[in-house]
């Protein structure tokens, strides 16, 4: 479905919110939609989407969700995931991408 989007919208255009619930998964998501299946086994095996990454409790997009909603889904989360880490462990993929395009 990702990729579907991709060709009818251009990576340009979109970019990926993920929730997984440690950094690795994260880091493995984001691996995967950038640069492509690592594991050569998904649908994405050697597709670079060259989707920009971002986690749902990054403080960019925190900031973005009612108060009430975030207390409700996503409080818990942060108390055992440093946003933070997160940030940073996302940004190399991010960052990847933007070199990439120069």
């Amino acid at each position: 479905m990702v990729k579907k989007l991709v060709e009818e919208h251009g990576a340009e255009n979109l970019m990926m919110i993920i929730g997984t619930p440690d950094i690795e998964g994260a880091e493995l998501v984001a691996e995967t939609v950038t640069e492509g299946d690592p594991s050569y086994a998904g649908p994405l095996a050697g597709v670079s989407l060259g989707l920009p990454v971002y986690h749902i409790l990054e403080p960019a997009i925190r900031a973005e969700i009612p108060e009430d909603l975030y207390k409700e889904h996503l409080a818990m989360m942060a108390m055992v995931i440093d946003p933070q880490e997160l940030e940073t462990a996302l940004a190399k993929y991010r960052k990847k991408k933007s070199l990439k395009k120069s």
